[in-house]
């Protein structure tokens, strides 16, 4: 197989989350992310971290298969955060 023949790759976050009481199942589906279960509070919370995330990608003209795992694992941190001090 030459490096032409590759397939192309791709790449996609998880989020999972078991703190749900209420009985309902949530999932979330995006273009590179899935997000299921939690409580409402966290699923949220897991939503808007993928969201910004992607809006990080975005604004660099990347996709999250582009971007090296160490710099991806600095962006979550950086969205993780950010998302800490709003609340």
């Amino acid at each position: 197989m030459t490096p032409n023949d590759r397939p192309a790759q791709s790449a996609a976050l998880l989020g999972l989350a078991f703190d749900a009481e209420d009985g309902h199942t949530r999932l979330t589906r995006g273009t590179n992310f899935v997000l299921l279960g939690g409580s409402q509070e966290t699923h949220a919370l897991l939503q808007e971290t993928a969201i910004k995330i992607n809006e990080r990608l975005d604004r660099s003209g990347r996709r999250l298969e582009d971007v090296p795992l160490r710099e991806l694992r600095d962006i979550c941190r950086e969205v993780v955060e950010s998302i800490g001090r709003k609340r």
